[in-house]
């Protein structure tokens, strides 16, 4: 079956491989050159889109980027056995990492308004990562190993590039550092790692079942590694997990509050945020509303828990454009 997905007429050798995914093999000071001038133009674009809100320049951003060179690195390290490839690899994602967020709070020094980057698509879209991203991550991570054992699918690595977004979570991590939002930082940093992780792994398992693995002798490594992969992956879980339940208990919430101002004519639900366990309904609508026992009932009758609800009421109503 593997033979379909790499077939051997287009395998790279081994040796093609560390050409492309070490930096220290070859003409090393060259591509140390590129990586380091490519990433940091990439690490501004991204910033620049992130603080205009521009789709279109992050994407960009994505295709420039290199650091997805360095990830595969580390897979290959497992799996060819090679401590110091690792290392090397992981040195150069962690100072990637410094450059890019470094670069998002400098900008974010100079902004006239932080508060209203913080609330544009390119960041709320970053920050609250859920299982589906660790999926499509995990996805993602295989066309990319896939392409990389292959000569003749290069031209996917582009996409590739754009599916993964490395850059741009650590642009939003360092612009929501340097914005003063501590926690929005963290939640695109979870992103990242979780893209990160998701490629290591996927590599790895992909190099190992075309054949690129040590001997057996270096088995031992390589398990300790899958262990501290799992681990990882495992870490970077928990909050997504906890967010794909936040926004499943927000869609529930939101349903039955929408229930609930079925009577009344002209409201409805503009937000349902949790904080804890407590979730806030905004609602816009007219100043009677139906009596707020009722919304209770039914949002306790949700969870297995009793959750605090707190109903922010605006009296008014949506006017469309003629």
């Amino acid at each position: 079956m593997l033979h379909l997905v790499i077939p051997s007429s287009q395998r790279r050798d081994l040796d093609e491989l560390e050409d492309r995914l070490d930096l220290s093999v070859g003409d090393a000071g060259a591509k140390r050159s590129a990586f380091w001038v490519m990433l940091t133009l990439s690490a501004v674009i991204a910033v620049a889109g992130v603080v205009s809100d521009s789709t279109a320049t992050v994407i960009g951003a994505m295709i420039v980027a290199p650091l997805s060179t360095p990830i595969l690195g580390v897979g290959l390290g497992i799996t060819v056995g090679r401590g110091s490839l690792i290392v090397r690899s992981l040195l150069y994602i962690a100072a990637g990492i410094v450059l890019v967020v470094l670069l998002g709070v400098v900008f974010a020094q100079v902004l006239a308004n932080p508060a209203s980057v913080l609330s544009n698509s390119q960041v709320l879209g970053r920050t609250s990562p859920t299982l589906m991203d660790l999926t499509a991550a995990l996805a993602t991570g295989l066309v990319g190993a896939v392409a990389i054992t292959r000569r003749d699918v290069g031209d996917v690595l582009p996409g590739v590039a754009i599916a993964i977004s490395l850059v741009p979570p650590l642009a939003v991590v360092g612009v929501c550092l340097g914005s003063g939002a501590g926690a929005l930082a963290a939640g695109a940093f979870i992103l990242f790692a979780s893209n990160v992780i998701a490629m290591i792994i996927t590599a790895t398992v992909v190099l190992v079942a075309a054949g690129y693995s040590a001997e057996d002798s270096l088995r031992t490594g390589r398990r300790r590694a899958y262990v501290i992969l799992v681990i990882a992956l495992v870490v970077v879980a928990v909050p997504m997990v906890v967010n794909s339940l936040a926004s499943l208990w927000a869609r529930q919430v939101s349903n039955v509050t929408q229930q609930w101002l079925g009577s009344t004519p002209g409201a409805e639900v503009t937000d349902v945020a949790w904080q804890g366990d407590t979730v806030t309904v905004s609602v816009l609508g007219p100043a009677e509303l139906p009596p707020l026992s009722e919304l209770e009932d039914a949002v306790d009758g949700l969870f297995p828990w009793d959750p605090e609800l707190q109903v922010v009421h605006t009296v008014g109503s949506r006017v469309e454009p003629e």
